[in-house]
C-alpha cells in the first residue's frame, strides 16, 4: 500500500499516522500498543524499524566521497579516482521518460491573444539570442512558456530543459541543468568539471521564476555559452547586469475580448449579457491578468448551484470560518435582489476583493486544504498528503479544486497560494499552529519512510521546510528538530544543497531554541561537511569546531571521532590549495613597479650623564657611553641607568674597604705616642742617587724625633726661635723629573748628604723623616747634621698635600728621565 495511507495496522514497525481531525475519537484496541503521534519520535527506532536512521547513502560530491550517516553525521573522505564516475549523457528516450514523469498532470487554461509574443519568442531563441520575460504574477507566464516550449522543441541538439528557479541558487541550477542531459544518479561534479560538461550543452533552457540577477545572472548565463535561454522573472526580481545580451521582453495583460473568451470557456456555457457586462465592468480593475478571470469563472459556476436550490448552504465551520460576506454591502454577496428571483453577482471588484468569496464557495476538503496551506506559509501539500492530513480518503481532489478556484497556481510541479490569497486569508486561520504540528509530524514520518525515495522528499522541499519554520516560529521547536533530522538526509541524498543548506539552518536554530545541545552539535557537523563540499573551508572549520566541542562536552565519543576527522580534511585540503602554483594572472601583476616608501628615522635617545662622584672618594668614574645612533626602547635606557648605579655603588664599597685597611694597617704596631697620624704622610721613601734614583733608602733609627698630633693635622717642630708649624706632604717631583719625599722638619733633626732623613727609629711605614732626595745641583748635597736644610724647608712649605698613601713603603712612580 502507499506510504501515504499506510496505518499501524499494515505497518507496525513504522509510525503511525497523524490524527486526521482535532476531535479524534480514542485509538481502539488495535492500536492501543501503538505510539502517539502527538509525542516525540524517538529519534533511534528500534532493530529493523524501518527509518531514516538506518539508512546510510554515499555520493560522490567532487572529490570526495560523502557517506550520509543520520545518526552521528555524514563522514567525508578523500574519493578514490576509481570511484568517481565520468559524465555520461542521457538518450533521448531516458530523457523523454523523465520529463513525462516529472510533468504535473493538471489542467491548464487555454492560451488566448499570445501568439504575436510566442512568435517573438520563438524567433529570438531560434537566433541563438537569450531572453527575459517579466509579468505579474497571474499574467500566464508559466503557459505562455510551454508553449514557446513546445515549438522550440527541435531547435537545439540537446531540444529543451525546463528548470524552476524558485528557492535556487546559481550554482543548484548549474548541476539541475547537468542533471538533465547526463547521468547524475550520486554524483555532483566539481565545479570545474561542471562548468566543462555545462559548456557543451546546446540547447534551449527555459527557466521559470528566477530569483536572482545582476552578475550572479550572467555568471550563470555565461557558462553554457551553447544554450539560448528563455528566462520568466517577476517585475519585483533583480534586474540584470547593465551591459547584459539579455532581451527585455515585458508580458501585458489580456484585451477585453481575450477576457470574455477565457471566462466562457472556465464557465463551459456561454455567457448572459448580465454576466458580460459584469465583467466586462471589471476588466480595466484587473488589468487584463487571466488569473481574475479564472477566479471570476468560479464565482460564476458556483452561483448556478444556487440556482433553484431551496435547502441553505452548509455553514462554515466554527473554528475557522471563511465569511461569505460582500465586503462592499456587508451581506451574502449571492442574495436575490427580490425574493423569489435568480441570485444576484457579487459587487466586489476582481482581485483581492473576491478572494473571500472564493472561499466561502469551496467545498469542506478543499476548505481544509486551504487552511493547512495558510498554515504553511502559502506552500500547498501534495494532493497525495491531503488524504493522512484531512482524514478523508477522497480528497485528493481538494487541490484540483484550489487550482480551478483560482486560489492555488502551479509552480515547478508543486500548487502555492495565488497571489493575494494569504495576504486576504491572513487574519481568519484559527489554529493555525496547530496544523502547522500536525503537517510537521506527518512530514516526519513520511520522510523517513524506507518506500519513500530521497527524490520525491526533495520534490515536496518548499511543502516540507514551510512546515519546519512554521513549527520553530510556533512554539514547537522540538518538532522542528524532528523533522529537520528525518529530511535533512534526505536532501543530501538528492544532491539538492540549497534544501539541505535550509533544512540544517533551520533545525539547528531550533534546537538551540528547545536546549537540545546534541542535536545543534549534529546540525553544526552537517553544516561544516556541507561547507566543504562547497569549498567555503572557513566555514567548515568554524562548524566543525564548534559540533566538536559541544560533543566533547556531552561525552560523545563516536560524534568526536567523526568531527575530528572531518576537520582534518578540511586542514589537508587548506595546506594542498596553498601548495597549489598560483596563475599567470597572478604573477603578472607582480611587475607593477611599487612606489618607494619613505622611511623616518627615529628621534636619538638623550644621552645620560655619568655620575659626578666627590673628590674625596676614591674609585674611578665611569665613562658616559655614547648614546645609540636610534631608539631602542626604554627598556635599555633602564638596563644603562641600573649599570651606572651599580658601577658607584661598588665605587663606594670598594673606597670603604680602603680606608679600613689604611686604618689597620696604621693602628696595628708600636705605641700610641709613636704612630703617626693617619691625616699625615709618613715617611716617603727617598732615591740613591747613586742607584739613578729607583731604590728606596730606608733611614736609619734614632735620627727623627716625634710628632705630636695636633688638631688641625699638622706636626709642629721646635726651634730656636720658638714652635712653628711644620709642613707635611708626600713625594715631588724635582726639577729633573725625579721624585722628592716630602717629610717633617724641626730644629733638631737634620738630613745627610744623600737624603736619608733622621728619625728616631718608628717602626717601617710609621717613621717621620725630613730631608730631600734630591738636591737641585742633582749632586745630592744636604746641609750639615743638625742643622735644617734651606732647600728641603723651602721644597716642604711649598708643596701641597697630597692623598695619603696606602703604605709607606710603596715605591714611588719611576722617573721619565734618568738622574743627573
Amino acid at each position: 500500500m502507499d506510504p501515504h495511507h499506510r496505518g499501524p495496522q499494515d505497518d507496525p514497525s513504522s509510525r503511525p499516522p497523524l490524527p486526521r481531525r482535532a476531535d479524534r475519537t480514542p485509538r481502539s484496541e488495535e492500536t492501543a500498543g501503538a505510539q502517539d503521534p502527538t509525542e516525540r519520535i524517538p529519534r533511534t527506532p528500534a532493530a529493523g524499524a524501518g527509518s531514516s536512521a538506518t539508512r546510510v547513502t554515499q555520493l560522490v560530491a567532487g572529490p570526495y566521497l560523502l557517506t550520509v550517516n543520520p545518526v552521528d553525521g555524514s563522514e567525508i573522505t578523500v574519493c578514490p579516482p576509481a570511484r568517481r564516475p565520468e559524465p555520461r549523457r542521457l538518450t533521448p528516450a531516458e530523457r523523454a521518460e523523465r520529463d513525462r514523469a516529472a510533468t504535473p498532470a493538471t489542467a491548464q487554461p487555454p492560451l488566448l491573444a499570445r501568439e504575436e509574443e510566442t512568435d517573438r519568442l520563438v524567433r529570438l531563441l531560434s537566433q541563438g539570442r537569450s531572453v527575459r520575460l517579466t509579468g505579474a504574477r497571474g499574467a500566464g507566464r508559466t503557459r505562455l512558456l510551454d508553449a514557446v516550449a513546445e515549438r522550440c522543441a527541435d531547435l537545439a541538439p540537446d531540444g529543451v530543459v525546463r528548470l524552476h528557479g524558485r528557492h535556487r541558487a546559481p550554482a543548484d541550477l548549474l548541476h539541475d541543468l547537468y542533471a538533465a542531459v547526463h547521468h547524475a544518479d550520486g554524483h555532483r561534479p566539481e565545479r570545474d568539471q561542471l562548468a566543462r560538461a555545462v559548456g557543451r550543452i546546446g540547447a534551449v533552457v527555459v527557466l521559470d521564476d528566477v530569483e536572482f540577477g545582476g552578475a550572479a545572472l550572467e555568471e550563470f548565463l555565461d557558462h553554457a555559452p551553447e544554450c539560448a535561454f528563455l528566462v520568466a522573472a517577476d517585475p519585483q526580481a533583480p534586474a540584470p547586469a547593465a551591459d547584459s545580451a539579455l532581451t527585455e521582453v515585458a508580458l501585458a495583460g489580456l484585451p477585453r475580448a481575450a477576457c470574455l473568451e477565457l471566462l466562457e470557456h472556465a464557465v463551459r456555457r456561454p455567457l448572459t449579457e448580465e454576466e458580460s457586462a459584469w465583467a466586462a465592468d471589471r476588466w480595466a480593475d484587473s488589468e487584463g491578468l487571466p488569473l481574475r478571470f479564472v477566479q471570476a469563472a468560479a464565482v460564476l459556476r458556483h452561483r448556478d448551484t444556487l440556482v433553484g436550490r431551496v435547502a441553505p448552504a452548509p455553514a462554515a465551520d466554527e473554528d475557522d470560518p471563511f465569511t461569505a460576506e460582500d465586503p462592499a454591502t456587508g451581506r451574502d454577496p449571492f442574495a436575490p435582489a427580490a425574493p423569489g428571483g435568480p441570485p444576484a453577482l457579487p459587487t466586489a471588484a476582481f482581485g483581492d476583493a473576491l478572494v473571500p468569496v472564493l472561499a466561502a464557495c469551496l467545498g469542506p476538503e478543499a476548505r481544509q486544504a486551504l487552511r493547512y496551506a495558510l498554515a504553511l506559509g502559502g506552500e500547498c501539500p501534495d494532493q497525495a498528503h491531503l488524504p493522512a492530513l484531512i482524514g478523508d480518503a477522497h480528497a485528493e481532489g481538494a487541490a484540483a479544486e484550489l487550482l480551478a478556484a483560482g486560489l492555488a497556481t502551479a509552480s515547478g510541479g508543486q500548487l502555492r497560494l495565488a497571489d493575494g490569497v494569504s495576504r486576504c486569508l491572513g487574519d481568519q486561520r484559527p489554529g493555525a499552529r496547530s496544523r502547522a504540528r500536525t503537517a510537521a509530524q506527518h512530514y516526519t514520518w513520511w520522510a523517513g519512510h524506507p518506500s519513500v525515495t530521497a527524490e520525491r522528499v526533495a520534490a515536496e522541499a518548499d511543502a516540507v521546510l514551510a512546515a519546519m519554520a512554521a513549527c520553530r516560529d510556533g512554539g514547537h521547536p522540538s518538532v522542528a528538530v524532528l523533522l529537520a533530522r528525518s529530511a535533512a538526509p534526505a536532501f543530501a541524498a538528492a544532491l539538492d544543497w540549497s534544501a539541505w543548506e535550509r533544512c540544517l539552518r533551520t533545525g539547528q536554530e531550533s534546537a538551540r531554541m528547545a536546549g537540545e545541545v546534541g542535536e545543534e552539535a549534529y546540525f553544526h557537523h552537517e553544516l561544516g561537511v556541507l561547507a566543504l563540499c562547497t569549498g567555503n573551508l572557513d566555514r567548515a572549520r568554524t562548524e566543525l569546531e564548534a559540533s566538536i566541542g559541544m560533543r566533547g562536552v556531552l561525552a560523545d565519543r563516536q560524534g568526536t571521532i567523526v568531527g575530528r576527522r572531518t576537520l582534518a580534511l578540511v586542514a589537508d585540503r587548506a595546506r594542498e590549495l596553498r601548495t597549489q602554483p598560483r596563475p599567470a594572472a597572478v604573477e603578472t601583476t607582480a611587475t607593477v613597479p611599487v612606489p618607494p616608501v619613505s622611511v623616518t628615522p627615529a628621534a636619538p635617545r638623550p644621552v645620560v650623564p655619568a655620575p659626578v662622584f666627590p673628590p674625596d672618594v676614591s674609585t674611578t668614574a665611569l665613562p658616559a657611553r655614547p648614546a645609540p645612533a636610534g631608539d631602542r626602547g626604554r627598556m635599555s635606557a633602564l638596563l644603562r641607568s641600573r649599570r651606572n648605579l651599580v658601577a658607584a655603588c661598588a665605587g663606594v664599597v670598594l673606597a670603604g674597604a680602603i680606608g679600613t685597611v689604611v686604618t689597620l694597617g696604621l693602628t696595628s704596631g708600636g705605641t700610641t705616642a709613636q704612630q703617626t697620624p693617619a691625616d699625615v704622610a709618613p715617611t716617603a721613601a727617598a732615591t740613591d742617587p747613586a742607584d739613578g734614583g729607583g731604590a728606596p733608602v730606608v733611614p736609619p733609627a734614632g735620627q727623627a724625633g716625634d710628632v705630636p698630633r695636633h688638631r688641625t693635622g699638622h706636626a709642629t717642630t721646635t726651634g730656636p726661635t720658638g714652635t712653628a708649624p711644620a709642613t707635611s706632604g708626600g713625594p715631588t717631583p724635582g726639577p729633573s723629573g725625579t721624585w722628592s719625599g716630602g717629610g717633617s722638619t724641626d730644629g733638631t733633626g737634620s738630613t745627610d748628604g744623600t737624603g736619608t732623613p733622621g728619625g728616631n727609629g718608628g717602626s717601617a711605614g710609621q717613621s717621620s723623616s725630613t730631608g730631600s732626595g734630591s738636591a737641585s745641583s742633582g749632586t745630592g748635597s744636604s746641609a750639615p747634621a743638625g742643622q735644617p736644610d734651606p732647600s728641603t724647608s723651602h721644597s716642604a712649605s711649598a708643596s701641597t698635600p697630597a692623598k695619603p698613601t696606602v703604605t709607606a713603603s710603596e715605591p714611588p712612580p719611576p722617573s721619565s728621565s734618568p738622574a743627573h
